[in-house]
């Protein structure tokens, strides 16, 4: 068997998208499909966003790319409305999810290090977590499925069951650096942290002089109706990894960090060659353009809290099949009694549903957040048919 021109490390499915028009996608045979999964919790303005195509179009004619190596007032503006509308002091502009993740882990280990603490390198995570598919982040995380084949992991992490504060007091020693956390899983299911387990947290990194690290790559940029997910907690990380949404489809990410928690980023610490590009920056201009007002984001609480009210009630007719309901905003989780894969496969190719499955029988439910009533009534009648339909003998997964 001759290997495929493009490695073939994803089980593909057979939906193949040639066009996006708003909420849906266009398969290259002309199949509609309404899209509640947003490129996973990517595509948070949809597909044909006149605003964000502009900006891309005008910056692609005027300048692409420069080196880091000279000044950059794109990347200073952009990182300056991020410095105004969070906590961080500074950023530093990536190219994806794990790249951030990657560069806070360097800035817990920096931190401790510019002071002479060079054994303080130790990050407490929490099981079922994701955070990327770098070495670093595949260590940083206990799932097997992720570590099969990439043995020996790097050391430096320690997991604990999240939402557990007794288990992360426990497991800390003189080798800990901080604590890495989703505020809410999402490759975990949708699952967020208790008000109790993140302001404990944040007391126990204030108490030992540790860094408290956010991995809000999935649910940062407006999807959980605020900003960024810590806003609802009432505390602050001292450094925080975004993605995803930030270029609202084009490929970028940001770790933010506080002027303390950055002391040990000085220069030759840390690079890259296309983070903080100047097409990048007018992409999360543009995004921010959009979704950093109070008016947006209590549209987003608003059309959140529509959809969980209709799925809670929907899934009662349902309930050998569905438990409940969680999450924030438009980042909401149908909790199932089965394995989630073969529903999610079920709606997808014969109801031309986009959703995505999660841990712990979870399908997430992640659609742009600029849908309207229209789009959440296409919605339930899609899933209400595929429940209907629904036989799960009948489904590979």
């Amino acid at each position: 068997m001759s290997i495929t021109p493009l490695m073939p490390v994803y089980p593909r499915c057979g939906v193949r998208p040639v066009r996006g028009e708003h909420c849906h996608l266009i398969s290259e045979d002309g199949t509609r499909y309404l899209d509640f999964a947003s490129g996973i919790a990517v595509n948070l303005l949809g597909h044909s966003h006149e605003h964000l195509i502009g900006a891309i179009q005008r910056q692609a004619a005027t300048l692409m790319h420069v080196s880091n190596l000279y000044g950059s007032p794109q990347g200073e503006h952009l990182a300056q409305r991020l410095v105004d509308l969070t906590f961080a002091d500074t950023v530093f502009f990536t190219n994806s999810g794990a790249e951030a993740v990657e560069c806070a882990m360097k800035t817990a280990r920096a931190y401790h290090s510019a002071v002479g603490n060079d054994h303080k390198y130790e990050l407490i995570t929490f099981k079922n977590a994701f955070h990327g598919r770098t070495m670093a982040t595949i260590s940083a995380s206990n799932q097997e499925k992720m570590h099969k084949g990439f043995l020996p992991l790097l050391e430096g992490f320690k997991y604990v069951d999240f939402d557990d504060l007794e288990g992360a007091k426990a497991a800390m020693g003189p080798n800990t650096a901080g604590f890495l956390v989703e505020p809410i899983q999402g490759e975990g299911g949708i699952r967020d942290g208790s008000d109790e387990f993140i302001k404990g947290l944040r007391a126990l990194c204030d108490e030992h002089d540790l860094v408290l690290i956010f991995d809000e790559v999935q649910c940062g940029v407006a999807r959980t109706g605020t900003l960024y997910a810590y806003e609802q907690y009432g505390v602050e990380p001292d450094v925080m990894a975004t993605a995803k949404g930030i270029g609202g489809g084009f490929p970028m990410g940001a770790c933010l960090a506080t002027e303390k928690a950055a002391r040990g980023m000085v220069a030759g610490t840390h690079g890259s060659t296309y983070g903080g590009n100047p097409l990048a920056m007018a992409a999360g201009e543009a995004v921010l353009d959009v979704v950093a007002n109070e008016a947006f984001l209590a549209e987003v609480r608003a059309k959140g809290e529509r959809l969980r009210g209709w799925i809670e009630q929907f899934i009662g007719n349902y309930p050998n099949l569905f438990k409940g309901v969680r999450g924030r905003g438009l980042m909401l989780g149908i909790m199932m009694n089965v394995e989630p894969r073969p529903f999610v496969a079920h709606m997808r190719d014969n109801h031309q549903l986009l959703t995505v499955s999660a841990g712990d029988n979870t399908v997430r439910v992640i659609p742009p957040l600029v849908i309207d009533d229209s789009h959440i009534d296409e919605f339930m009648e899609r899933l209400s048919a595929a429940a209907a339909s629904y036989e799960p003998e009948a489904v590979a997964s």
